[in-house]
Parts: C-alpha cells; sequence; structure tokens
C-alpha cells in the first residue's frame, strides 16, 4: 500500500512511522510519504492560508495552494486524480471511520489523505479534489494530523506482516468475526489477585467452551455500549 499524507507539519509523523507495527508494514514494502503544501504554494512567504470570505474568525486553507501540492506530487489536475486514487479529506463533518471503512481502505493500493488546519479546507476542495470526507469522530481537533494517524494505524495493521501474530488482526472489537460487537475481556497471569479471580473456563482448556465464552461477553458488551472508535 502507498499512503501519501498532505500536511502542514510532516515531521509530526516521525513518531508514528518509528511505531513496530508501522515500521513493520513499512519494511514489507508499503510507503508512507509526506507532502508539505507550504512546498509547493504559490504564494510568497509560504503562505497556505487566507481569512474566509463572509467573516468569521480563523484562517482557511486555500485552494489554489492545495491544486498546486496536488499536481506538483502526481502531475496532473487534481479533479481527475481521485479518478486514479482514493483522495480523503479529513475533517470532522465527513463519514464515520468504523472498522468496516477500514476494512474498504486496507483494500485500496494507494491512499491520499489531506490534513485540514485552522478552520478548515476551502469546501472547493472537498468538492473537486477528494472522493471521500472521513472524520474519526462528533468532535473537532486542531487539524487533521492525528485523525491521519489514527486512519493509518487502523489500516495499516490490518495489512500482513504489520502484527506478530497472523490472527492478531482477526478477533477485535467491531470486527466481522465479532459481528460487529467489541472484543471480549482478556486476562493474564497471575489466575487469582487480591481474591479477583479469573474465569474458571479460561483456565480449563476447552477450546469450544472457551470460544462460546468470549462470544457471549462480546454480544453482551455489544447489547450494552454505543459502538464508536475503539483503542485496542
Amino acid at each position: 500500500m502507498k499512503i501519501d499524507v498532505f500536511t502542514l507539519f510532516p515531521e509530526w509523523f516521525e513518531w508514528f512511522a518509528a511505531q513496530r507495527h508501522v515500521a513493520n508494514v513499512l519494511a514489507s514494502g508499503s510507503r508512507l510519504e509526506l507532502v508539505n503544501p507550504r512546498d509547493h504554494t504559490p504564494l510568497s512567504g509560504r503562505q497556505v492560508d487566507d481569512t474566509p470570505f463572509g467573516g468569521g474568525a480563523g484562517m482557511v486553507l486555500r485552494v489554489d495552494v492545495l491544486d498546486a501540492a496536488l499536481r506538483a506530487r502526481y502531475g496532473i489536475d487534481p479533479v481527475q486524480l481521485r479518478e486514479r486514487r482514493r483522495v480523503i479529506a479529513l475533517a470532522p463533518g465527513g463519514r464515520m471511520l468504523d472498522d468496516e471503512l477500514v476494512d474498504e481502505l486496507a483494500a485500496e493500493p494507494e491512499l491520499t489523505l489531506l490534513c485540514g488546519r485552522y478552520e478548515g479546507f476551502d469546501e472547493r476542495i472537498v468538492e473537486h479534489f477528494a472522493g471521500d470526507v472521513i472524520s474519526i469522530g462528533r468532535y473537532v481537533l486542531s487539524g487533521g494530523e492525528l485523525a491521519a494517524m489514527v486512519l493509518c494505524d487502523a489500516v495499516l495493521r490490518k495489512l500482513p506482516g504489520a502484527l506478530g501474530h497472523a490472527d492478531s488482526a482477526a478477533e477485535e472489537s467491531f470486527s466481522a468475526a465479532l459481528g460487529g460487537d467489541p472484543e471480549y475481556p482478556h486476562y493474564t497471569r497471575p489466575a487469582e489477585y487480591r481474591g479477583w479471580r479469573v474465569p474458571e473456563v479460561l483456565l480449563s482448556g476447552h477450546h469450544e467452551q472457551i470460544a462460546a465464552w468470549r462470544r457471549e461477553r462480546s454480544r453482551e458488551r455489544g447489547a450494552g455500549e454505543d459502538r464508536g472508535p475503539a483503542a485496542s
């Protein structure tokens, strides 16, 4: 997989790329590359934003700046780009990122992520350059960089070689294997601590009973929660 992230703060992603599962995927041939629109702006002083028409607080990322940055990266009109690869604008009002969407994105050979900043994008960027608008939650961040890392983390860990065990990503919260329910509880040693004992079924060695217990716990959690983003 090839992922390009358009961001005003490419250095932020150095930490992210160093995480083991991300490094594993990159070592296997996938690519995560950063493009700074400031490096391609047609404006003086590396300017990338301007005040909004109609008034109001804050600044807005300019459409001509993103046009220039996308052209410089791909060599074509950005309007045509979304016919060739998945171009995603990260914004609070977009489609909510969930496990189904992550699976969909993980099947793509190439992704382009556009990180908003300040008051967000000139709407013409969203309308004409992006094929999708994706949100990681109904709240506002200072920019799209953290959202881009969340999306990349969720997608890259689905790829072969990312995790230490091939089955690690199979039964996770909201996965198809669990019918979209949250993951079941986990326990490890010691088997008893301060009088809190691990459920006996997990110590039994009966794999079918353990699988049934886990599935039931998963269903219970699904019935009792509003399904949203999960941290593993």
